[in-house]
């Protein structure tokens, strides 16, 4: 089952590659100060029985050194079964794409992630075919920030420190550094990294922490993130002109608010488009999906795909 905290782990590193420099230092991995990062499809299914999927993959090129593929997964908890998987998903990356592959696990439980550390081996008679050596990103090697000015030269860094040390008992602490960063930057900046964390703190009592840290009170059940800030400036604007439409606004603009904060293109039909929604059921579905789209056309494409359903399956297409 895939959690808040396993989304949050690992999207991170497909939109703040900026992160990637300071986790190669942590795992003692040379990496050119400089490097080109872009993110590949994660599907690694082979036949159409059979799928696996990566949680995120990116192919990265240092200015100094050879291109290599990174291959994330988060887990939290020990799985025997990754022995394997993990091992095909690798040698399947390596394939496909003709180049070295790098494997990084993510944990916030240590048990889990020294077990992580494999190596996981195929081996007959003390013969051994193929070796996965992950690397790992724990508690044990994640370091503990808490002091604002360090969390504010590196946000990427910060959140993803507080979100795997979210069952630190110093965990207050990290999130008081991490939010007097966040005041400190730009909203959109701000906006992005208080949702992306509490969406990964998960169900911890860190983010019962920093919810009362942030003040807000949670209008979006199973979300609770700071796209609450913007329903509330519609809510307010609505009770002038009707709850539901005060609400539908609300929700349109948290939208439009968290794709920008994400760097992502809202031409000007796609923002007047969801701008003028009134259908509560359909903003919701767009706002489920906004932290994990890539661009406006994944946004609108269940839409698209209903309506070639309903056209497929209407009276004149079964005429």
């Amino acid at each position: 089952m895939v959690t808040s905290t396993h989304e949050a782990s690992h999207r991170i590193f497909q939109d703040r590659p900026e992160l990637l420099t300071p986790v190669f230092d942590l795992l003692g991995v040379p990496m050119s100060a400089k490097a080109s990062v872009s993110v590949l499809s994660a599907d690694v299914t082979e036949i159409q029985p059979l799928e696996r999927r990566v949680d995120t993959v990116l192919r990265v090129e240092p200015s100094d050194g050879d291109a290599f593929l990174l291959a994330i997964e988060t887990q939290g908890k020990r799985d025997n079964r990754k022995a394997t998987s993990w091992s095909y998903c690798v040698a399947y990356l390596h394939e496909k794409f003709s180049l070295p592959v790098l494997l990084l696990i993510t944990c916030t439980d240590v048990r889990t992630a020294r077990w992580a550390t494999g190596p996981f081996t195929c081996e007959v008679g003390g013969w051994t075919t193929h070796c996965t050596h992950p690397l790992v990103l724990s508690p044990d090697n994640v370091p503990v920030i808490t002091d604002r000015r360090t969390a504010a030269r590196n946000l990427a860094m910060a959140t993803f420190s507080a979100i795997t040390h979210s069952k630190n008992p110093e965990s207050r602490a990290i999130l008081e550094a991490l939010l007097g960063a966040l005041q400190e930057a730009d909203p959109q900046t701000a906006l992005y990294f208080s949702g992306l964390l509490e969406i990964g703190l998960g169900d911890t009592p860190a983010r019962e922490t920093w919810r009362k840290l942030m003040s807000f009170t949670n209008f979006f059940p199973g979300r609770g993130t700071l796209l609450e800030e913007t329903y509330l400036e519609g809510q307010a604007e609505g009770e002038a002109r009707g709850e539901a439409r005060g609400e539908a606004k609300g929700e349109a603009n948290a939208i439009l608010r968290f794709l920008e904060a994400r760097g992502i293109c809202v031409p000007k039909a796609a923002r007047d488009r969801i701008a003028d929604c009134t259908d509560l059921d359909l903003l919701n579905r767009w706002l489920d999906r906004t932290p994990h789209v890539q661009s406006v056309d994944e946004l609108f494409a269940e839409v698209a795909e209903n309506t070639a359903h309903r056209a497929e399956t209407g009276p004149e297409a079964r005429t």
